[in-house]
Formats: structure tokens, sequence, C-alpha cells
């Protein structure tokens, strides 16, 4: 009877000792989050730096987003006194390109003001070895002004603010600073698959801090154009990828380099999908993850299945008819803390999104409690994601659907018409 007893309560045991374990795991998380927050308010509160050399923005487009002609409009509306300009799509037939030749008309035509952006529109065709946006990009880099000191590189699905451009350069006037990145701040929407995809996301926003495991994020990422050469970013390590801002980190590790996050460069995205993209988008970010930094994939990972599976351990331990009430009660306190560990540290980014999208401030006022309000469910979505990319290579994107053989190899298995 003695062993049959002890057998009974092992979960128990077992749950007691991971539970420890991912409390503090959590509470550190937490941690974090408050310096993520202290960090963003801080930087708020701090004028950028009077450095503004001559620019180049880069944008590449693939079809028309809800939101497309306001964004774009931001961009040539930045607060930058010198700066070019560059969008680029694969095919002239995009939508994206006809709206953007009308937008460039207007910003150019008689009343465009005297500082307005010098504007071009490409075209650069389709790649075998590469994704399309990363094509896209190096054909941007190659019609870059020659006296240009700073390359920048955005997504158009992004909205920046007026000072969006001067905050991201700004960092570069450090010397140690290889790249300054910002990153996206989905806005909740109406839609429940919305608002889980904004505490999803901003999960990933808050591992950005003043620290050296910062990454780079492609929809708000510069570089001074020399270092760009010198870490040969064209030629090597965008020469076969689907992921620019992989490669971008990658190049700055190896070169032993630093990646500044810049909080001014936080740019609220607006997106509603159906719970099938929403997987399917996270499902790619996280493949790509694998594929491009297989060590943050398998931390991930085993982060994930820690949570979940002490979790369900726990469950498991609270439906055994031979755990003892105080027990029950004890396990039932244990995993209760670990959602208010988890919600807590949800509610600053709730704090960070209404601090600093003011434009936004009614859905917020909504909506912003979405943040902590789902960030109990984020964990098993991303334990969904981490799993299934550790099965599949393949990803779609845009359109074109691509196997990742390896960091430096890709092979573009179908590409849909525009």
């Amino acid at each position: 009877m003695e062993v049959v007893a002890l057998t009974l309560s092992l979960p128990v045991e077992i749950f007691v000792f991971f539970a420890i374990l991912l409390v503090i795991q959590s509470a550190a998380a937490l941690r974090d989050g408050y310096l993520f927050l202290r960090y963003v308010r801080r930087s708020h509160r701090e004028p950028p730096r009077d450095y503004s050399p001559r620019a180049v923005v880069i944008i590449p487009c693939k079809g028309v987003d809800p939101d497309f002609q306001r964004n774009i409009t931001r961009f040539l509306a930045q607060d930058y006194p010198h700066f070019q300009l560059i969008f680029v799509v694969a095919e002239a037939k995009d939508p994206a390109y006809a709206l953007l030749a009308s937008l460039l008309e207007k910003a150019n035509g008689a009343g465009a003001a005297k500082l307005a952006p010098q504007t071009s529109l490409l075209v650069a065709g389709h790649s075998e070895e590469r994704g399309e946006k990363v094509h896209n990009l190096l054909c941007g880099v190659a019609a870059v002004d020659p006296a240009a000191e700073v390359l920048v590189f955005a997504d158009a699905d992004a909205r920046p603010a007026e000072d969006w451009l001067r905050s991201l350069v700004a960092p570069l006037a450090e010397p140690r600073v290889t790249v300054s990145t910002g990153f996206r701040w989905y806005v909740p929407g109406p839609s429940f698959v919305s608002q889980l995809c904004a505490a999803w996301d901003t999960s990933l926003a808050t591992l950005l801090n003043d620290h050296e495991s910062n990454f780079a994020w492609g929809g708000s990422m510069a570089l001074r154009a020399e270092e760009f050469k010198k870490l040969e970013i064209a030629g090597r390590y965008w020469a076969y990828t689907v992921s620019d801002d992989y490669a971008v980190t990658r190049a700055v590790r190896d070169a032993h380099g630093w990646i500044r996050f810049e909080p001014r460069c936080l740019v609220a995205s607006h997106e509603d999908s159906s719970l099938r993209d929403f997987l399917g988008w996270a499902n790619r970010q996280i493949i790509l993850t694998r594929v491009y930094a297989p060590r943050l994939w398998a931390l991930g990972l085993a982060a994930y299945g820690f949570y979940c599976g002490t979790f369900l351990l726990g469950l498991s331990a609270l439906l055994l008819p031979a755990t003892a009430p105080p027990w029950k009660a004890a396990i039932a306190a244990a995993l209760l803390v670990i959602l208010i560990l988890g919600c807590a540290k949800g509610r600053l980014r709730t704090a960070v999104a209404r601090e600093f999208f003011p434009e936004d401030r009614a859905t917020l006022a909504r909506l912003g409690a979405r943040y902590w309000q789902l960030s109990p469910l984020v964990p098993w979505v991303m334990l969904f994601n981490f799993v299934v990319a550790g099965f599949t290579r393949r990803i779609e994107w845009r359109g074109t659907e691509y196997e990742l053989r390896s960091a430096d190899e890709v092979k573009v298995l179908r590409r849909d018409s525009v």
C-alpha cells in the first residue's frame, strides 16, 4: 500500500518541483517587462540626438493593405532634412505600383514642400535564389544615391510617426552602434483573432531592451552605408535568404557588433485576419526562427514546453482522486500565481500601448486590456507554433511558397500571379 501511495503522489511531487521553477521563471519575465517599460519611458523622455546625415529609405511593397496609402503618406512626410525614398515592387502589374506612382506624382507636384524627399519607384523582377522581399531590397540598394551615409529599411504595413526616421538614425551617431532598430506593435482590433495577434506579437517586442541580445526588425532598421558594405550584407547574407532581418542580425553577431533598440521607433500596426491566416503568419515567424536562429528556436521550444507541460501536470494532479485536499489547494494556488504573473506582464504591455500610441487612444481605451486578458493563451499558441516549426521548413509569404533548405539555401516552390 505504501508503494501505491507513493506512486499516486508522484505527479504532485513532480509538479511542486517544476512549479517552483516556473514561478521563478515567470517572476523573472515580469521583471524583464518592468525593465522594458522603464527603458521605453526613459527613451521617450530624452530628446533624440541631433544627428541627421543623408539617408535613404528602401521600402519593398507587394499588394495594397487596408492602410497602405496612409502609411506611405507618413513615410513621405518625415521630419528629416535630406533623405531619399525608394519603393520597390517585383512586378509593374502589382496593384501597389499604380497606387505608389499616383502618390509619388502628387508628392512631387508643384505644391510639394521644399524638403520633400527624392523618390523612386523601381521594379525588381523575380529571383529563384532568394525571397521576393530581399530581392526587392537588393534592387533598392543598387539605386541608392552614392552620397547617402545611412541605409534605412522599412515595411509598407507600418505606420511611422513623423519623427520616426530622425529617431531611428540618431543612435548611429554612436560609433559602437552597428544597427538601430524599432519593432512593430500590434494594436488590437474588434475581432478576437486581431486581439490574440496583438497579445502574441507584443510578447516578442518586450524581449528588446538595452542589452546585447537585441535582434534587428526589417520593418524599421538602419545602419551606416559603410557598415552595410563592410559586413557584406548584400553579397553574403542577403544572397540566398528570405529573411532580411535575421540575416542582418546574423551579420552583426558575426562581426561582434551592437544592435540598438530605439523605443521611439515602435510602430503601430493594425491588421485583422482569420484564425487560419493568423496561425499561418505566426507559424512562419517561428519557422524562420528555426532556420535562421536555431538556438533561439530550441530555447523557445523548451521554455513554452516547460510552461505548458507544468500546467498540464498541475491540472492532472488536481484531478487525481488520491491528491489530498490541502495539496489540491496548494496546486491551484501555484497555478493561479503563475497566471497572475503572466497577466501582470501583459498589463505592462497595455501601459506601453496606451502611453505611446496616442492616435489609437480610443481603441486602446476599449481594447487595451486584451494584452493581459489574452496573455494566458499566448504560451499555448506559441508552443503550437514552435512544434509546427520542428516539422516543416516550408513557408508562404504573400503568395509565394518557399522551402528553406538551410540558412543559405532557398527554393521557390510556387509563385502566385499578382
